[in-house]
């Protein structure tokens, strides 16, 4: 990116590795005033690089994807209000499917007092979540695990996933377009979600406000999902 001073670049770099920067942090860090920091923020603010969160920034939506890891620290409080929410939407002695996604682990992590649900998931984050507790069974789709985010995907994953009829699907998204439409990186992630929504009696969407659309997500699960339930930071509603 061109126009960026050497220190900016290295902020962009940080950012890019853990999904967020913070002020005072980054002003230990290259020894300069928390001034000079707030500065460079709002710069890289201003090439749509970094988006401005209390005391620091965030990789802007939209920017690229990012490295699964870095995805946690991305509105991560956020994301566990989400999880909470949906969770208290999900009743004891019920199934459902838990796709790929940091927000849907969020879900996973705020199951675990539940009691007889029996879970198939094609992430192994959620697997591991939630195999310990005795109350929950979980199902692993098989097939290939993608090693940037331990997504189980591919031919082997869908048709498992087509073996099951469960009460709810609750699933995440790379972005929302401005129609409502989801939109992914991975076409094989894409064929899993579908194949999730097809086999789910009641879907929920969980992602957060972040999550606006780039240009450069083309793949699309369901263009009708925006007909049914989401779950964006709030309590759960119909999109328009």
């Amino acid at each position: 990116m061109t126009g960026l001073t050497h220190r900016q670049s290295e902020i962009l770099n940080i950012a890019r590795a853990f999904g967020r920067v913070m002020v005072e942090d980054l002003a230990r860090r290259f020894e300069v005033s928390a001034q000079t920091i707030r500065k460079d923020l709002n710069d890289l603010c201003d090439h749509r690089s970094l988006t401005r969160i209390h005391g620091g920034a965030i990789i802007a939506s939209g920017v690229e994807n990012l490295a699964y890891e870095a995805r946690r620290f991305v509105a991560a409080e956020e994301k566990k209000a989400i999880g909470a929410a949906a969770a208290a939407l999900i009743p004891n002695g019920c199934s459902l499917f838990i796709n790929i996604g940091t927000t849907t682990e969020e879900v996973a992590s705020a199951l675990t007092s539940h009691e007889d649900l029996l879970v198939i998931t094609n992430n192994l984050n959620v697997a591991m979540l939630l195999y310990r507790h005795p109350r929950i069974e979980v199902i692993v789709a098989g097939g290939a695990v993608r090693r940037a985010d331990g997504a189980v995907i591919g031919s082997t994953a869908i048709s498992l996933i087509g073996q099951f009829k469960v009460d709810y699907a609750i699933i995440g998204a790379s972005a929302i377009d401005e129609e409502g439409a989801l939109l992914d990186f991975d076409y094989r992630e894409v064929q899993a979600a579908q194949a999730i929504i097809a086999n789910a009696r009641s879907v929920m969407l969980v992602a957060d406000t972040t999550q606006r659309a780039g240009s450069h997500r083309p793949y699309q699960p369901d263009p009708d999902l925006c007909h049914r339930r989401r779950i964006a930071g709030r309590p759960c509603q119909h999109l328009p």
